[in-house]
């Protein structure tokens, strides 16, 4: 059975900016991840997806990580691997170790990616600054208590999930 009817799963989606929804039981709220009005464990699981990489710095991510910890009984959270030779956002090999003045002169030249040619520096800058990618170690620390699986594409990490308050079979 979907969501569609299930008395017994509720869920809510956080978001920027409010997203229409149709489903009885979704709630579409406009909030920020790293910091929110939920009571301490208020949330049988908070799921993640590629999120924690676009919320500033790693104190913001920092941040949201506590949060996600607060307010969820259990948690799953993915992100990208830093070290993953191809950038997933920009789709470029390496981008996110070229020095911030080349992204900028990259995406303000040509279709990167998720991203259309950006001529505006301000405008590119945001887009290249706004992503900060997490190295394992650098996860690890901020779900400290977590197992952690790593997706794997041809024996390369290609990102990382950060799991707790249950086992998986990663068989």
């Amino acid at each position: 059975m979907g969501l569609d009817g299930n008395q017994d799963v509720f869920v809510t989606l956080l978001n920027l900016a409010e997203e229409h929804v149709t489903l009885p039981n979704v709630t579409s709220l406009a909030g920020d991840a790293r910091e929110t009005d939920f009571e301490d464990e208020h949330y049988d699981i908070v799921f993640s997806n590629s999120v924690i990489e676009h919320v500033g710095a790693y104190s913001d991510q920092t941040r949201m990580a506590n949060e996600v910890r607060r307010v969820g009984k259990r948690y799953f959270i993915q992100t990208p691997n830093k070290y993953f030779p191809l950038e997933p956002h920009f789709l470029f090999p390496f981008f996110q170790f070229m020095p911030v003045s080349v992204r900028i002169y990259l995406l303000r030249h040509f279709n990167l990616g998720w991203f259309p040619k950006t001529p505006d520096p301000a405008q590119a800058r945001e887009a290249v600054e706004g992503i900060r990618l997490l190295s394992k170690k650098e996860f690890l620390r901020l779900f400290p208590n977590a197992q952690l699986y790593e997706e794997k594409v041809f024996a390369l990490t290609k990102s990382f999930v950060a799991y707790e308050g249950w086992e998986l079979n990663e068989s």
